[in-house]
């Protein structure tokens, strides 16, 4: 039964409030694009059902006592409760979220919940757009301005994908980048194809950029000792013929020799000429004229130079082909307009080009492609600004290298995410991966760490992926956290600290349950992430210390008594931001000794961006 028909059985029991909530979103749904079944009402509940609060399990953690607060994060639970802890803890503060989130093949190996779908299942589709939608509208709040996502999908269903992205962040594609999967292959093949391609879809807010990749400079020089730098020859024709652009359509005159050139009927000059501007009338770049002025229009020096002294000459010439060229175009013809004008003229068998110069780029790098090289074939041709990857056998053999056997299907590679990353971080970023598999991103950011000493931090959230007939399975625990603890174990000395990480699990409580249930375990560790975006182990003291500095001190307080107020009293800091179960009293008093503190409730800050209202 359709959620249509659910909500029709249920109108009578139904809210004012919710009545108006379907209202609205019945009023505002467009029509065009994307459409898949959902209930406003659900969305809601879902996010406001429960409160979701970090506790660390020192065992399954990397992390030691006396360590600084560690901003990696292995999060083992299901990634809906993830995304809405890290909304009230790193809004805002993620810059590469990359996930490669389940395709939807209508296999029952989909564990994130208990309704498996078949492959020819009606509402297929929109039980996967529906799960991904409130994930991706919870992780596009973590980005900074400058953040990305990156979400491998197959090529099936890419194009639902994208236009789900599209709700999710209208105007924000950047674009597609195409990762060869394998080799080739007889298997599953649909008529005519072998399908061995994914895609990885690229959404970034406005601000960001990949790096690219250094431009080589090896065509540039100084022949003629140009006292403006380095140069090198460019072409000096525009992509439009001389219908389209008849303005840029004009004889070219070296002022020096009296040479003319003529111009490319199918290539139009770059530059316009003044001659035919009209009064008063400017262009945005510089004239033809003046760029000649500035000796940055290369006339060709030896070159065969020609003069018809009659027009039957010229036709003569023309129907002979034996006029300019470009390439096998030739630049004279008869149904050309004007071609009394190279009647008696010297004109020239060369092209004229631009000189460009090193200084004058407006970009030091070039630009990333759209297209990974398998590494199978690399060198085969010239691809200096693409990524290179391995197929996902490297990934594979990679899981199997480490655990011995295959404990973990579908990896990516290495390289890919490792490639990604490299171009799309800078050395202090926050990655998070929420479907985060084997945690090949985190391995990803730790290797890219050690090679150029970054501090980029890594979040990955992984289910158990249990099921009835294996209640044991524990993915997260067994393979995410143990690889990046071996990987860890294999680094070369003083870098294995990169594998630290604090191993997070999720308790659910009710909002009215917070008081009562709530530990200074939950508190400490909330208010490490959402002030420090990191956590360590809990301290056993009366008063916790979450970090600061000489300056400012963050401080929780399980209870206040005398004890707790003069371990505050006497806290080497000069400002305290105290939370605590009794704000005023801790302000009161401290603030009657002198001392400059800011005092927090402990169960506000519990609460704090937890209860929201679903975005349309």
């Amino acid at each position: 039964m359709s959620n249509e028909k659910d909500l029709l059985t249920q109108i009578d029991s139904l809210g004012e409030q919710q009545l108006r909530r379907l209202l609205v979103e019945h009023l505002t749904r467009r029509k065009l694009g994307l459409y898949w079944e959902s209930n406003a009402i659900e969305r809601d509940e879902a996010l406001n059902s429960h409160v979701v609060l970090p506790t660390l399990d020192e065992k399954l953690s990397n992390l030691s006592a006396a360590a600084e607060p560690c901003r990696n994060l292995i999060v083992e639970g299901d990634n809906f409760d993830a995304l809405r802890l890290l909304t009230a803890t790193h809004r805002g503060k993620v810059r590469v979220i990359y996930i490669d989130p389940p395709y939807n093949t209508g296999n029952k190996d989909w564990v994130y919940n208990d309704h498996y779908v078949g492959a020819n299942d009606r509402w297929r589709h929109s039980q996967w757009l529906e799960f991904l939608y409130r994930r991706l509208t919870l992780a596009r709040e973590l980005l900074t301005p400058d953040g990305v996502i990156l979400v491998s999908i197959n090529d099936e269903n890419r194009a639902r994908l994208e236009l789900l992205l599209e709700e999710v962040m209208p105007g924000r594609r950047l674009g597609t980048i195409t990762w060869r999967t394998r080799q080739g292959s007889n298997a599953d093949q649909r008529c005519f194809l072998s399908v061995d391609h994914e895609h990885i879809l690229v959404y970034g807010n406005s601000e960001f950029r990949f790096k690219g990749f250094e431009k080589t400079y090896e065509m540039y020089s100084n022949p003629d000792s140009d006292p403006r730098g380095d140069w090198r020859p460019d072409n000096l024709t525009l992509g439009f013929s001389y219908r389209e652009r008849p303005n840029l359509f004009y004889p070219l005159t070296d002022p020096r020799s009296g040479v003319s050139y003529p111009p490319n009927p199918d290539r139009v000059w770059v530059y316009a000429t003044e001659q035919r501007l009209k009064p008063g009338q400017r262009v945005q770049a510089k004239t033809m004229e003046e760029f000649i002025a500035l000796g940055q229009i290369i006339f060709p020096s030896e070159q065969r130079i020609e003069t018809w002294h009659t027009i039957e000459a010229l036709l003569n010439a023309i129907d002979k082909g034996d006029v300019p060229k470009s390439g096998k175009t030739p630049l004279l013809r008869r149904d050309l307009p004007n071609l009394e004008y190279w009647v008696g003229r010297p004109v020239g068998f060369g092209r004229p080009q631009f000189k460009r110069y090193k200084a004058d780029l407006r970009n030091q790098t070039q630009p990333l492609s759209s297209w990974i090289v398998p590494s199978f074939e690399e060198g085969d041709y010239e691809a200096e600004n693409s990524l290179i990857s391995g197929t996902n056998q490297e990934g594979a053999r990679a899981i199997a290298e480490l655990f011995g056997d295959r404990a973990f299907n579908y990896a990516k590679p290495l390289s890919l995410i490792k490639g990604l990353l490299a171009q799309a971080t800078k050395s202090d970023d926050i990655v998070l991966d929420f479907f985060a598999g084997s945690g090949t991103t985190g391995q990803a950011v730790m290797e890219l760490n050690a090679e150029d000493g970054g501090a980029r931090s890594f979040i990955l959230c992984s289910s158990t992926e249990a099921t009835a007939k294996e209640p044991k399975k524990n993915l997260c625990r067994d393979v995410c956290a143990e690889r990046i603890r071996r990987v860890a174990e294999r680094m070369e000395d003083g870098k294995q600290s990169l594998g630290q990480f604090a191993y997070l699990r999720l308790d659910l409580l009710q909002p009215a349950d917070i008081a009562f249930d709530a530990t200074s375990h939950h508190a400490f560790h909330l208010l490490g992430l959402r002030e420090r975006q990191a956590t360590s182990v809990l301290q056993k003291t009366n008063v916790l210390s979450i970090g600061g500095t000489e300056e400012l001190a963050i401080l929780v307080c399980p209870e206040v008594d005398n004890g707790t107020l003069e371990t505050l009293a006497t806290w080497p800091a000069n400002r305290l931001s105290v939370y605590s179960p009794r704000p005023e009293t801790v302000e009161q008093i401290l603030s009657e000794r002198g001392l400059q503190i800011n005092s927090y409730s402990l169960l506000d800050a519990l609460l704090r961006g937890q209860t929201t209202v679903a975005s349309n």
